[in-house]
Parts: structure tokens; C-alpha cells; sequence
């Protein structure tokens, strides 16, 4: 009998990719087996995610190169293309968000990699048959976001590796080096497309009117053999966590929370945003400045934005959340109207180098705006539950961390699924702005009529004198 209960008792083997014995919170284990499996997981899984967000705004390039090669769409048209990622990606992000704990990180991971085969094969095949229907553009544009449902996935699987002091760092690590996927996307598409690099087996060039020749289906086939790769370490290199496990009645306490809501409307404002400029700014630039290839800088501003983004969570932790938020989105409103300011207008040509310094503003203040609302949505669930379970003992207090953390979770996720909207109503935005107008003037007074509001609901909830969750 004894030793049936020592059998019982004793962990599981970690052997194989289902690891049954996971205890990253113990010093001892995470120290002599945790910490190498879960750096494993993390730097399979940010390779992974950064080609998601690469297939996921492939479009924003393409599109701007596609009336080149003899595709007669509208300006509207366009803008839908590039726009459409974005409506797929954060509807999936919805769902994406419940599938580790089905399937497991590894195979969720491998599976969702594997289906950004789809669409980038098909965008190769596509652009190189002028015949193509606008229709078949369609379909694959919405089928790009699957590489933006994949962010919610990715981040979920991650934070189950790692103990909560290291969580922060490990999920930075992997959405920051992930979101890097647009701005290595847009500097690379423009250096594929200029050559022949896989022979007869992708295709012949296409023609321009100026003599010069594309191979724009290199847009779509230079990501398959990265694909591939990635697909592979997933399915042999990660793991499947049996502990992984979360049911949806848990974390469906947070469409009932009040911060849900106003932090959702907060990161559409920063996250949104970011995606949302990085999918429209090439399309911005041919429009606005037709002179100007904007692949040249289209990188640029996704570039910036991901890169500045742990600074937004730093500055957060040194000065408060609310109060970075905040500010930041006053600087955000003043770059709207310095893009304003230089934009073609009355006869004028503009001045685009003024444009782009203002763009850039505008992207460094998304950067650091999706470092501090993140910073903030743990800080109020916190404040929020140690002051429901105040003066009721030391076991409601504990109870009240362990529930805390996972409607923190639960709406870190939730919250970047509705911010992905971002990504098709910001380029919709401005197409919708140009066929009613002429120019993308009133949409950028709408994102300035937000801004305020976020100002208006920081400033209430959480900045001033008496909040009602500070943070």
C-alpha cells in the first residue's frame, strides 16, 4: 500500500512533448529543469509569432504595387485590401485566445504557423494572373488574419512557461520581437520583389510601364520556406503543458467588469492604432505623395513602434501607468495634427519629410502607449480585488491574487483581440475619408475626437485626485 502512495504521489515523467509535471513558481524546479524548457518554448514561439504578424500585413505592400502590374482597382478597393486583415486577424483573435488550453501550445502553435502557408501561396500564385477577380483578393486578404489571430495564441501560451516575476519580460520579449514581423516585412518586400529568386518555380516577371520588371508573387513565396522551418521546431522543439488548463466560465467574469470595457476602448487607441497606421501608411504615402515610393519608408514607422514599446512599460512602472497614458495621448493628438499640418492641402503639395517626422511621432507614442495601458490592466484588478476582499481574512485575501491574475489575463487577452479591429478600421478610414473628400483629412479629425475621449476616461477612472482605481 505504501508503495501504491509513493507511486501516486511521485510526478509524472517529462519525457515527450506533453510535460505532465510543471512547477515554474518552485524555485528548485524552475532553476534545474523549467527555466531551459520554457527559454525553449519562448524562442521557438517569437520566430513563430513574428512571422504571423509578417503574412498578416503582407497586404500593405502589395497593395500599393499591384495597379503597376495591371490591376485596375479603385483607391477604396485598395484600402479594403489592406484593411481586411485586420477585420479577420481580431476576430480570430477572439476565438485564438481558448485554443492552448484545447489543443495544447505545441500543436496550436505548429497549426496555426502551418496555416499561413495558405494564404502566402496563394498570394503568389494570384498576382501573377492579371485576370484575377478583386473577389479572390478578398478571400485571401481575410485569410491573412490568421497570422494576426495568432498573437492572442501565442501570448497566452507563453505566460503558462514562466513564474510571475518573469512573465513581464517573457511576454515583452515575445510581442515585441513578434510585432517587429510588420516592420521586417515591409524593408524586405520591397528587396524580394526587385529579383527572380526562386527561378522557374516562381514565376516570371512582371512588366512595367517604365521598362522595369517586378516578381511581386515574391511578396507571398518569401515567407513559405521560413514557414516551413518554424512549423517543424514548433511540432519537435516545444511542449504541451496538461496543466494548461482554463475554463471559459472563469474567465467569462470579465464581460461583466466595468475596467474590461474602458481599458478595451484604451488599447484599441494605442495597439489599434499601431497596427492600424502600420496597414494604411504605404497606401497613405502613394496617395498623398505620388512621387514617393513608400516602401522605401514604409518599415519604418512599425520599426519604431515595436521597439519603443518595453520603454512605454518602464516608464509606466517608474511613473504610474495612468499617468504615461495619459500624456501620451496628448503627444498623440499633437502628431496628429503636425501629419495634418504637412499633408497636400489647398493646391499645395505638402511636404512629405515634414509628414513622415510626424508619422514617426505617431508611431513611437502607439510604441509606448501599448507598454503603459498593459502596465495598467494588472495594476487595477489588483487594486479592485484587495479592496473587495479587505478586512476578510488572510484566505480571501490570497483568493483574491489568485482571482485577480486571471481576469488580468483574461483581459489582456481580450482586450488585444478588440485593438486588432484597429488594423481595418484605421485603413478603411482613411480610403472611406478619400472617396467622400478627396483627402484623409476628416478621418485623422476622427482619431483626434478618440484620442480625447481616452483622455477624457484616463483622466476619470484612473489619473485624477480621488480615481476610482489609480494606478
Amino acid at each position: 500500500m505504501s508503495a501504491t502512495k509513493n507511486a501516486q504521489a511521485a510526478p509524472l515523467p517529462n519525457s515527450g512533448p506533453v510535460i505532465h509535471d510543471w512547477r515554474p513558481e518552485d524555485p528548485h524546479f524552475w532553476g534545474s529543469t523549467g527555466k531551459a524548457i520554457a527559454t525553449r518554448n519562448l524562442w521557438i514561439s517569437i520566430p513563430a509569432l513574428l512571422l504571423a504578424f509578417a503574412v498578416w500585413m503582407v497586404w500593405s505592400a502589395v497593395t500599393v504595387r499591384l495597379p503597376a502590374i495591371g490591376f485596375a482597382f479603385t483607391t477604396d478597393q485598395l484600402f479594403w485590401l489592406a484593411a481586411l486583415p485586420g477585420l479577420s486577424g481580431a476576430t480570430f483573435r477572439i476565438f485564438y485566445s481558448f485554443m492552448v488550453p484545447i489543443f495544447g501550445g505545441r500543436r496550436w502553435t505548429a497549426l496555426s504557423t502551418a496555416s499561413l502557408l495558405a494564404p502566402a501561396i496563394w498570394i503568389g500564385f494570384a498576382v501573377q494572373d492579371p485576370t484575377t477577380p478583386y473577389s479572390v483578393f478578398v478571400i485571401i486578404a481575410l485569410l491573412c488574419g490568421f497570422g494576426g489571430g495568432n498573437f492572442a495564441s501565442s501570448m497566452s501560451n507563453i505566460s503558462f512557461f514562466f513564474p510571475k516575476a518573469q512573465q513581464g519580460t517573457a511576454l515583452g520579449l515575445n510581442a515585441g520581437l513578434g510585432n517587429l514581423g510588420v516592420s521586417v516585412m515591409q524593408f524586405g518586400v520591397p528587396l524580394v520583389i526587385g529579383a527572380g529568386l526562386f527561378g522557374a518555380v516562381g514565376g516570371s516577371a512582371q512588366n512595367l510601364a517604365d521598362g522595369g520588371q517586378l516578381w511581386l508573387q515574391n511578396a507571398g513565396f518569401i515567407w513559405v520556406p521560413f514557414i516551413i522551418v518554424v512549423t517543424l521546431a514548433a511540432w519537435f522543439g516545444m511542449n504541451d503543458l496538461s496543466s494548461a488548463k482554463a475554463s471559459f466560465r472563469e474567465q467569462a467574469v470579465i464581460f461583466s467588469r466595468k475596467h474590461n470595457w474602458l481599458m478595451c476602448w484604451l488599447y484599441l487607441a494605442t495597439f489599434g492604432s499601431f497596427i492600424g497606421f502600420a496597414a494604411g501608411f504605404p497606401m497613405l504615402i502613394k496617395t498623398q505623395f505620388p512621387g514617393v515610393d513608400p516602401l522605401k519608408f514604409a518599415f519604418l514607422g512599425p520599426l519604431v513602434g515595436a521597439l519603443i514599446r518595453p520603454v512605454g512599460g518602464w516608464l509606466a512602472d517608474k511613473l504610474g501607468g495612468a499617468r504615461v497614458t495619459l500624456w501620451n495621448f496628448v503627444v498623440m493628438i499633437a502628431a496628429v495634427f503636425g501629419v495634418l499640418q504637412f499633408l497636400p492641402q489647398n493646391g499645395s503639395e505638402g511636404n512629405f519629410y515634414g509628414f513622415l517626422a510626424m508619422f514617426m511621432l505617431l508611431f513611437v507614442t502607439t510604441g509606448v502607449g501599448n507598454g503603459s495601458t498593459f502596465r495598467m490592466i494588472p495594476v487595477i484588478f489588483r487594486t479592485l480585488h484587495e479592496r473587495w476582499s479587505a478586512g476578510k481574512g488572510a484566505a480571501a485575501q490570497e483568493q483574491a491574487v489568485k482571482d485577480a491574475g486571471k481576469e488580468a489575463a483574461a483581459v489582456l487577452g481580450f482586450s488585444s483581440a478588440i485593438a486588432a479591429y484597429g488594423a481595418f478600421f484605421i485603413p478603411k478610414s482613411f480610403g472611406t475619408s478619400m472617396a467622400l473628400t478627396g483627402g484623409p483629412q476628416t478621418a485623422l479629425y476622427v482619431f483626434v475626437g478618440y484620442y480625447v475621449s481616452c483622455i477624457l476616461v484616463t483622466w476619470w477612472w484612473y489619473s485624477r485626485k480621488g480615481a476610482e482605481t489609480p494606478c
